[in-house]
């Protein structure tokens, strides 16, 4: 999959490589279809105008016909960023020919091996069962079981860059574009679905589970799996099928445990993601120069400055402190799990430690996580600390046991953090880390004065105002 976010240009691209791709195009040789057309069915190769040669005009009709369809989607989409229906109709469709429907003995085995997952964590963890059901989805439908979480994680990035480059703009340009520039906003918006469905159509080729990527981008309490990439995936390592369907089943069920019973977690993941979208910046100085060669009346010359790197985004403090606490967050999450799984499944499968370490490798090396996170919100996202995570968990559950170390993910404020990732073993080892269940207390008691009356705060703030720091008032 391509690194580059929605709407973001390659910084180095070569000016002379661009004229010449443009010379190509007016000669009809060639060239790249700016917008996603040539995805569709019916399209030419070439896409627009410069890919028409040996087009048979039988197909016009219809190449018309969808591009209308498409026009249609763009206004009834709501005004978004994104065009989701559309998205979700070109993953369907590029996955169509690869894939097909579940068998009954598919479905079977993906709950008979949650089943047996479940009743395996239940001595590993102090989380109870986090899922209430179990599926087994074929790509398309993770595609569709999926797509309100990544509405949720492209919104913020696509809303940025599709205005970033109108609000820099001088203001007589703006003016004098009028309405061409609302109608490049709802091209942009095709442009975005036809790149995340594209996106969305690879992913779905290759995750195993709803969690795959760190996020459980389905359903609250859904266990998944995917049958046939799990097929996929087992054709690669010397084990057999079932025991490698159970060990992903183990994983998937804990990460649903962790999920369901840490609820400020699933929020905390997908906020890092908007902050890191909302600190999106451009060169406006480039913006400017550019917009005044741009015709207003011509759409095709306003993509093309689109497309031309112009709104390569600048990196700021405030996206690299976003992206710190995510990188940071998912570690902690993969570490949990990996620690978790191996103490329910190690003495029970075979072949558990190569599998942990086959999926720790496929992580590693740039998996669908970091390529997910690359496509949709231009996050390269490679769980470097996942063994300093895996090695911290699995510290605490020897010293303190299992329900003191499940205790941590109490409260954000009581999980380690990067710093503590560079040391696992001195985390542990501290003394005044104390035991979590009395600093959640504390901290409780702290808050108490401000729900009894608004005058019993000694710094004589009405009530709701924050409270709990460090030097506020005691416990009555």
């Amino acid at each position: 999959m391509s690194d580059i976010p929605f709407g973001f240009g390659s910084a180095d691209r070569d000016p002379d490589d661009e004229r010449r791709r443009r010379d190509l195009e007016g000669r009809g040789e060639g060239g790249n279809d700016p917008l996603g057309f040539s995805g569709f069915p019916g399209m030419p190769g070439g896409g627009m105008p410069g890919g028409m040669q040996g087009f048979d005009v039988s197909q016009l009709g219809q190449m018309l016909t969808q591009l209308g369809q498409m026009l249609s989607q763009a206004q009834s989409s709501g005004g978004g960023p994104v065009n989701y229906d559309l998205a979700a109709q070109l993953a369907r469709q590029r996955l169509a020919a690869t894939t097909s429907s579940l068998t009954g003995a598919q479905r079977a085995a993906v709950s008979d091996a949650v089943k047996l997952a479940e009743l395996w964590l239940d001595p590993a963890t102090d989380f109870p069962s986090g899922a209430t059901e179990t599926k087994a989805w074929s790509a398309s439908e993770w595609v569709d079981a999926s797509l309100p979480t990544w509405k949720r994680m492209c919104d913020p990035v696509a809303q940025r860059v599709s205005t970033a480059w109108v609000e820099a703009m001088p203001e007589e340009v703006r003016s004098a574009a009028g309405p061409m520039i609302a109608m490049l906003g709802q091209m942009g918006g095709l442009a975005f679905g036809s790149q995340l469905g594209n996106g969305l159509a690879q992913l779905a080729a290759e995750v195993v589970s709803s969690t795959d990527i760190g996020v459980p981008v389905g359903p609250d309490r859904v266990a998944a799996l995917l049958p046939e990439n799990i097929e996929k995936f087992t054709r690669d390592l010397d084990r057999p099928s079932s025991e490698v369907m159970i060990f992903l089943a183990a994983r998937e069920a804990a990460h649903q445990r962790l999920f369901a019973h840490v609820p400020w977690l699933k929020e905390r993941l997908l906020g890092a993601v908007e902050q890191y979208a909302s600190g999106i910046r451009v060169d406006s100085s480039r913006i400017e120069e550019l917009a005044r060669g741009i015709d207003p009346s011509n759409p095709g010359a306003i993509e093309e400055a689109m497309r031309s790197g112009m709104f390569e985004p600048e990196t700021t403090p405030e996206q690299n402190a976003a992206l710190a606490r995510l990188e940071t967050l998912l570690a902690l999450i993969e570490g949990w799990v990996d620690a978790v799984v191996a103490d329910a499944v190690s003495e029970r499968l075979p072949g558990a430690d190569a599998l942990r370490e086959a999926l720790r490798r496929r992580r590693g090396a740039g998996g669908p996580a970091e390529q997910a996170f690359a496509t949709v919100v231009g996050l390269e996202l490679r769980p470097r600390r996942l063994r300093a995570a895996a090695e911290l968990w699995r510290l605490l559950g020897e010293q303190r046991g299992i329900a003191g170390r499940d205790a941590l993910w109490a409260h954000p404020d009581l999980v380690p953090t990067s710093d503590d990732l560079d040391d696992p073993a001195a985390f542990v080892g501290r003394t005044e880390m104390g035991d979590p269940i009395a600093e959640l207390e504390k901290l409780a008691g702290q808050k108490a004065p401000e729900e009894e009356s608004p005058g019993s705060r000694p710094d004589g703030n009405a009530e709701g105002d924050t409270g709990g720091e460090p030097g506020g008032p005691e416990k009555g």
